[in-house]
């Protein structure tokens, strides 16, 4: 494996944990390269005048007083390429994107564009000239001095409480158990460390150390550079966020909605360490990095913590939680007797359990953990246990997969033991003929499903003979009462009434083809397929395994040749809509991860609805798709991996010393389209809390089947390179700062030990991004993709279809000329695709306000669609952000008018298709469509619903951000200073809840 290093001139003792920190390093200088407008870079040594008043670059042609730019002349510090010059093609693959920074100046609003050699370089700059640029008007005194701050004070307060003989000095013993209590998951011997350093530094060696010692050891210890960073950025007084400096914070980075000044109060209340704080409402670094490492700032959006989904389709619409035979604690084949594993996967919330009964020796049932003879339980043990805990983790229906080993007389006695143990759990009402469907999750809530056999409807006996096409357990210990036919087909077993009885809404029937299954399958009759079957039918065709599935269930179980109890992975059946993958829930690794991650999101109650595309009746999908899909906007994923914590070691590397050298893989696992992993650099000696600071981009074509997958590995490794990961499903992610609160091997949370990431999510595809190809530059080629419908060969459903031709184009053009003047407007903010509307009216209004001669710009909020009006002549750069401004008004004004008539066309045409599909196949029978050709037709009919109904939805969507970005403009304007006639600001559109789906 290549090691990729990243190589900083920070020195690593030197910790930029303050304002004054970062002011310090610019006063001593370093060497940037300076970009010019023809994309050469040019070496310069920059440095901030003694007088803090500018900053100065050398050597220059010019004169020393041209070379330099006048703090109080700055408007905005940018992070990143946020530049014309330096998102322009011949540079943007030549550094990464968070070792760049601008400074825009003076009047005219010109930029000078920076590269430095690390990220930690560009935090310094641009901490320090924010800093200094809210303090222009007058410049704070030398950093350091003054009276103590709002941390200084709290941290010294904690002393006094420690000092508890009042001698101004506490042992270093305590004084570390302190730390260690206001910094759980820090080591001891670091913090010994630092005492030792410190004390050596001081010259004031021995077992105690006083207050200043004691606040110097706690800021350099607990102070995270770039949460000290974050908070500088929003902070209107670098050195605490106020009520409003939280509630931007919350609202802009963090896209938190329904936010209120009380609001923000409990959250200081809540974290603020500091009694004055807490009093006075301000969130200090402390506060700050305990809010964002709450709960309360998870990354796993909280609305999925509980049910959030709809459990009133029918069953086979769900993926279900499932577990494979017993669950064994240990490999298959060897593990012990042990049922404690059945106990564990439903307190997962799993929801399909398989149990093999063999004949037990004392003439009742049992089952075994593991094919050896010692490891067999009483059937009617395992039965308790499964009445005790069944509904632990879940309301909804648990489905016991029964594969029947024993003899006829055990089955009755197993028989009576599930209906005398779980009574009126037990569900036996015959199935509906009358209806289609399996009923809902909603509707079997409390109830066990039996998954078996049945004796064939004219069998009039006590027992009968069935196929047993089930799955695994070969019997092994020769027990079972079975015939093998002569000539191969199926194995015959005997079946008693009394079992075949228990058997209502998941009969288990062999699967013969497709076809046989559309035509005479019942929807309580389901499948089992070994996966080496269901994964060619996945590969060859994908089209028909995820329409069966539609109607009935189909379950999944591992190949044989898994001796060891390794797991297959379950996104290769899900993506055709495979219910039921049965896991090893007792082997940890990928596959379980991705699976415990999954049934997150829903509440871990074990069922999670599918995509709807996989739902509906007549839809087209492929689950094999290349690209995006008709109707699904695809989304880009913009993952920033900023720093690591308190991460473990490797468990296996004991030869290692104490240091690892880690990187972080993220990975997407979903359609074959979504497919993708991308690395960081290597953090070399870096400790337990490594930075990475470093961007990644995924496209995801069906956000609704895709996870995303941290691993963090050891790059120094020998032996075990595993240190953690965590697994979230796609549609879970919230944006802004997060931690990633990193499990073990086994799933299980490690204490402390995170990842700090910043998450966003555009819906734009690649269109007007400046990164990587300069696509900026290109977007004005880029040529505009229109979806069409497809002809089926029948020609009265074509002209049909030919009549969605004209608003599928005005539903795209639409959108794209809302998006395309979207993405403009907020490149020439300086800010990225994932910027809301707030941020960008707050961007100009803060470059106003940062100016004496500011020209007068306004937004007049009294008009529904407000104009942004110029009083007097204006810089050039300001005129294109008004220009831009304009347009995208214009073109939401356009959007906003004309979308419900273009919607209406759009469901007419769908709907006008969807009348002809039950005479489809009298029409195929009329046009003498049949074999390939029919396929064809039948695929194209699918495609074209599946585009009409996507693209109304997206067109609808599209007005509903059009309504809202109106309200942030209106909002913004009236916070920033520059909206005038603001009461006339229209009720919030708050269209941020799903919106209402076109039935189905």
């Amino acid at each position: 494996k290549k090691k990729t290093v990243s190589f900083s001139t920070m020195p690593n003792d030197r910790k930029l944990n303050s304002t004054a920190a970062c002011i310090s390093f610019m006063l001593e200088g370093c060497e940037l390269k300076k970009v010019r407008s023809n994309s050469r870079m040019y070496s310069r040594f920059f440095v901030l005048d003694a007088d803090m008043r500018s900053v100065r670059w050398e050597p220059s042609k010019k004169d020393s007083e041209k070379a330099k730019i006048e703090i109080k002349s700055v408007k905005e510090v940018r992070v990143g390429k946020k530049t014309p010059v330096l998102r322009s093609n011949g540079l943007s693959d030549q550094f990464p994107d968070e070792c760049a920074f601008s400074i825009i100046y003076g009047d005219n609003y010109e930029s000078l564009d920076l590269v430095a050699s690390s990220a930690d370089v560009v935090s310094a700059w641009v901490m320090g000239l924010r800093y200094l640029v809210s303090y222009g008007k007058h410049t704070p005194e030398a950093p350091g001095t003054g009276h103590p701050s709002l941390r200084t004070s709290w941290i010294s307060s904690v002393f006094d409480l420690a000092d508890l003989e009042k001698s101004g000095r506490i042992p270093v013993s305590r004084a570390v158990q302190l730390i260690k209590a206001l910094n759980p998951g820090m080591k001891t011997s670091t913090i010994e460390l630092k005492f030792k350093e410190l004390q050596k530094a001081s010259e004031r060696p021995g077992a105690e150390v006083a207050c200043d010692l004691f606040v110097e050891a706690y800021c350099e210890l607990c102070t995270r550079p770039e949460i000290f960073f974050l908070l500088v950025q929003f902070s209107s007084n670098k050195e605490y966020l106020g009520l409003k400096d939280l509630l931007m914070f919350l609202e802009v980075e963090q896209g938190m909605e329904g936010m209120t000044e009380e609001k923000c109060l409990e959250i200081i209340s809540k974290y603020e360490p500091s009694k004055e704080g807490r009093e006075k409402g301000y969130l200090a670094i402390d506060g700050f990095t305990r809010y964002l490492l709450s709960a309360d700032c998870s990354i796993f959006d909280p609305q999925h913590r509980k049910v959030c989904q709809d459990m009133a389709q029918p069953l086979s619409h769900y993926y279900i939680s499932s577990a494979r035979s017993a669950c064994p604690l240990e490999d298959n084949f060897w593990g012990r007797s042990d049922i404690s594993g059945y106990i564990s996967a439903l307190g997962l919330g799993c929801r399909s359990i398989e149990l093999v009964l063999w004949d037990g020796p004392e003439g009742e049932p049992v089952v075994y953990t593991s094919p050896s003879a010692a490891s067999c339980v009483p059937f009617r043990t395992v039965v308790g246990l499964i009445d005790q805990h069944a509904f632990a983790a879940s309301a909804y229906p648990l489905i016991l997969c029964l594969a029947v080993r024993c003899s006829a007389p055990q089955q009755r006695l197993a028989a009576q033991c599930l209906r005398k143990t779980l009574g009126e759990k037990l569900y036996l009402d015959p199935p509906n003929p009358a209806v289609s469907y399996l009923p809902s999750p909603e509707q079997l809530k409390g109830r066990i499903l039996i998954k078996g056999k049945k004796l064939p409807p004219g069998c009039e006996d006590s027992e009968g003979d069935v196929s047993d096409e089930e799955e695994g357990w070969e019997p092994r210990l020769g027990q079972g009462d079975r015939e093998v036919p002569e000539g191969g087909g199926p194995r015959r077993v005997r079946l008693s009434r009394e079992l075949s009885e228990l058997v209502s809404l998941c009969q288990a029937v062999p699967f013969q083809d497709f076809e046989s299954s559309r035509r005479g399958q019942r929807y309580w009759e389901m499948c089992s397929f070994s996966e080496v079957e269901a994964g060619r039918f996945a590969n060859e065709c994908p089209a028909e395994l995820v329409s069966y599935n539609k109607r009935f269930l189909s379950r999944v179980y591992p190949s044989p040749m898994r001796i060891d109890a390794s797991n297959m992975n379950p996104q290769d059946f899900w993506k055709c809509g495979c219910q039921m993958v049965a896991m090893n829930y007792q082997t940890p690794g990928l596959m379980m991860d991705l699976n415990a991650g999954w049934f997150r999101q829903n509440g871990a109650c074990g069922y999670v609805l599918r995509p709807a595309i996989m739902r509906e009746e007549v839809s087209y999908f492929s689950a094999n798709a290349k690209d995006s899909l008709p109707g699904v906007p695809a989304q880009l994923l913009h993952l920033k991996v900023i720093s690591g914590q308190n991460l473990p070691k490797p468990k296996g590397s004991g030869a290692k010393g104490e240091v690892v050298e880690p990187y972080v893989c993220a990975e997407i696992h979903g359609i074959p389209a979504d497919c993708a992993e991308h690395r960081t650099k290597t953090a070399l000696q870096s400790g337990d809390n490594p930075v990475f600071d470093e961007s990644l981009e995924f496209q995801i074509n069906l956000p609704e089947l895709a996870v995303l997958r941290f691993v963090v590995l050891d790059d120094d490794y020998i032996g075990d390179e595993f240190i953690a990961q965590y697994t979230i499903p796609f549609e879970c992610l919230q944006p802004g700062y997060r931690h990633v609160p990193l499990q073990s091997l086994a799933g299980e949370p490690l204490p402390h030990a995170t990842l700090f990431v910043h998450v966003a999510i555009t819906d734009r595809r690649g269109g007007g991004k400046g990164h990587r190809r300069g696509l900026a530059g290109r977007r004005g080629r880029r040529v505009r993709e229109y979806t069409s419908t497809k002809a089926t060969g029948i020609k009265a459903i074509d002209e049909v279809f030919r009549t969605a031709t004209q608003p599928l184009r005005e539903a795209t053009d639409l959108r794209e000329n809302v998006q395309n003047a979207l993405v403009s407007f907020k490149e020439l903010c300086g800010l990225t695709p994932a910027a809301n509307m707030k941020q960008c009216i707050l961007t100009v209004a803060a470059w106003l306000l940062h100016s004496d001669s500011a020209p007068s710009v306004t937004l007049n909020l009294a008009e529904q669609y407000p104009p942004m009006e110029a009083q007097g002549p204006i810089p050039d750069l300001l005129r294109k952000v008004l220009t831009a401004y304009e347009t995208m008004i214009q073109t939401s004004r356009t959007l906003i008018e004309s979308a419900d008539a273009v919607y209406g066309k759009l469901i007419q045409a769908q709907q006008a298709g969807m009348d002809f599909h039950k005479e489809l196949h009298r029409a195929e029978a009329k046009e003498g469509l049949r074999g390939h050709k029919l396929q064809k037709a039948l695929e194209s009919f699918a495609w074209n619903i599946t585009v009409l109904k996507g693209q109304a939805d997206l067109l609808k969507h599209a007005k509903a951000e059009a309504l809202d970005n109106l309200w942030q403009i209106h909002n913004a304007g009236q916070t920033c200073g520059i909206g005038r006639n603001g009461s006339a600001s229209p009720e919030p559109p708050r269209l941020h809840a799903p919106l209402e789906p076109i039935p189905e």
